[in-house]
């Protein structure tokens, strides 16, 4: 629960850091990189809980990095923003290297452990 909790915050501050430094990527409205980053906030927590776990950090990462790109991508179709797929590239690469602190963190915690039902 943790993990989602940080991700809540770090996904919207990522995108609309991007939005600041990337030329390629334009949302017009403040409310439009936090929508897009809760999305990503909500998806990465849910693919952590479905992949990630010892042995598969590397896989899980990866796979962030693909939904994170297609995220960004397809998820900015407001009216007036622009976010090329460069653009979404760019923006899941600063997103990877936020999830790889954090799914070291929760692997090296212990906290990707899944519970017996």
């Amino acid at each position: 629960m943790m993990g989602f909790i940080v991700k809540l915050f770090v996904c919207p501050l990522t995108v609309f850091f991007s939005d600041l430094i990337f030329p390629n990527v334009d949302y017009t409205a403040f409310y439009q990189p936090i929508i897009v980053g809760l999305i990503l906030a909500v998806s990465a927590h849910m693919m952590e809980v479905l992949l990630l776990k010892r042995g598969t950090f590397w896989t899980s990462t990866i796979l962030d990095f693909m939904a994170a790109t297609l995220i960004v991508y397809f998820v900015s179709l407001f009216q007036v923003a622009t976010v090329t797929f460069f653009g979404a590239v760019l923006t899941a690469i600063l997103l990877t290297m936020t999830e790889i602190v954090q799914h070291r963190w929760l692997i090296n915690t212990g906290k990707t452990q899944k519970s017996p039902a």
